[in-house]
């Protein structure tokens, strides 16, 4: 099976998040970049990729999603300053 995702978004630093899951990564960023499906990330400009996690199924990353969903803010955070401690979009080194 490919790859799949787990994800943070953000709007800017320490801004709104969104967490999410997808086998997709680059298209479901492109997604949200874009605003083509409306929801929470459309609603807050939730639009920068700020940390990501690969599995080799979807399912051991969809449990990741739900555990990374039950995380404090602040966890989710520590998350991405540990892999993006310049809260950059990583989106572009994606492409």
């Amino acid at each position: 099976m490919d790859n799949s995702y787990v994800y943070i978004m953000f709007s800017k630093k320490n801004g709104t998040l969104y967490a999410g899951v997808t086998v997709d990564l680059i298209k479901r960023v492109y997604e949200h970049k874009n605003k083509i499906i409306k929801g929470f990330t459309e609603k807050y400009g939730v639009d920068k990729l700020g940390y990501y996690e690969v599995y080799n199924d979807l399912e051991n990353a969809i449990k990741r999603e739900k555990i990374i969903k039950k995380f404090y803010r602040k966890e989710k955070l520590e998350l991405i300053e540990r892999m993006n401690p310049d809260w950059e979009d990583l989106y572009e080194g994606l492409l």
